[in-house]
């Protein structure tokens, strides 16, 4: 092998490393930190660029996508003086590349610590119940207060969700009595609505069964009047003689004896009978008259 060879092999090797070591591919999503000569000199964002070998550094690629941090339980105290354990999730971008690299060192780091003494700053202005009944104030409160807090790190913070609060196990447990004594109070509450609607429906029906008992046995009542009157009406139009009373009045006679009674009264003379049917007939006469004639100035209007 030639030298003339072994230079051009060894010069096509040191371009291949000087390109290699110039060119950089950004992926979607990330951005990269140049320095030159150990000083920030630019970002680079997505596609194929371009660096001075030897002279510009490139530091590993930065995610600008949302991030997740899911922080591990904090003891919190309350005001009333109940320890709870609280685990919170973070959601937070990226949005500054070089003030996320040059702002603070250890962000995670940070955010975590920020995120545990701003729970503890505001769960301790809050009674247990207020901590557990006031998730979405806790949560806007938190978001705030770090989303300020990070901006000068380049983080974005977008939402904190309190994951789990675990107040003690006593307290848990009275929780969970009182929650099973007002279910039982509710049920109860409903039985005896129940218990009082059903008998008023039955105090209504029993009401109304009455009520048209009662009209069923008026209507019986005109019914029965009404045919007794029509009845004796037809008697006095037949204008029937002492003859035909007097065998009327031994047939209702007859009719009694076959009947249940124990005891008929049977009267001295027979002819009293024929009275009485003559004696209805003579009062039926005399109001009939009156009637026909109400009943034809009626017709006559």
């Amino acid at each position: 092998m030639t030298p003339w060879l072994i230079a051009i092999i060894v010069v096509g090797v040191a371009l291949i490393t000087v390109l290699s070591l110039s060119i950089r591919i950004v992926k979607q999503g990330t951005a990269v930190i140049v320095e030159r000569l150990g000083k920030y000199y630019k970002t680079l964002g997505t596609g194929m660029r371009f660096i001075v070998p030897f002279i510009d550094r490139a530091l590993p690629p930065i995610s600008l996508k949302e991030q997740v941090a899911d922080f591990k339980p904090q003891p919190v105290i309350t005001k009333d003086n109940v320890t709870m354990q609280i685990d919170s999730v973070v959601f937070f971008q990226i949005v500054d590349p070089k003030l996320y690299t040059y702002g603070i060192e250890r962000p995670m780091s940070a955010i975590e610590n920020l995120t545990a003494t701003t729970l503890r700053n505001i769960v301790g202005e809050l009674e247990l119940d207020e901590t557990l009944s006031s998730r979405d104030t806790v949560n806007t409160k938190m978001r705030n207060i770090i989303d300020t807090a990070t901006d000068p790190w380049g983080i974005k913070v977008n939402r904190v969700e309190l994951k789990n609060i675990l107040p003690p196990a006593a307290i848990q447990e009275s929780m969970e009595k009182q929650m099973r004594a007002e279910r039982e109070r509710r049920e109860n509450i409903l039985l005896a609505e129940g218990e009082k609607r059903s008998k008023i429906l039955v105090a209504e029906g029993e009401k109304e069964a009455e009520i048209l008992k009662a009209e069923a046995r008026k209507i019986a009542l005109l019914t029965e009047a009404e045919g007794q009157k029509q009845a004796i009406e037809k008697i006095v139009e037949a204008r029937p003689d002492a003859a035909y009373l007097t065998l009327q009045g031994y047939e209702a006679l007859k009719a009694m004896a076959n009947g249940e009674a124990t005891k008929i009264i049977v009267p001295n003379d027979l002819a009293n009978v024929s009275t009485l049917f003559t004696t209805i007939k003579e009062t039926v006469a005399t109001s009939s008259p009156a009637t026909k004639s109400t009943n034809k100035s009626s017709h006559k209007k």
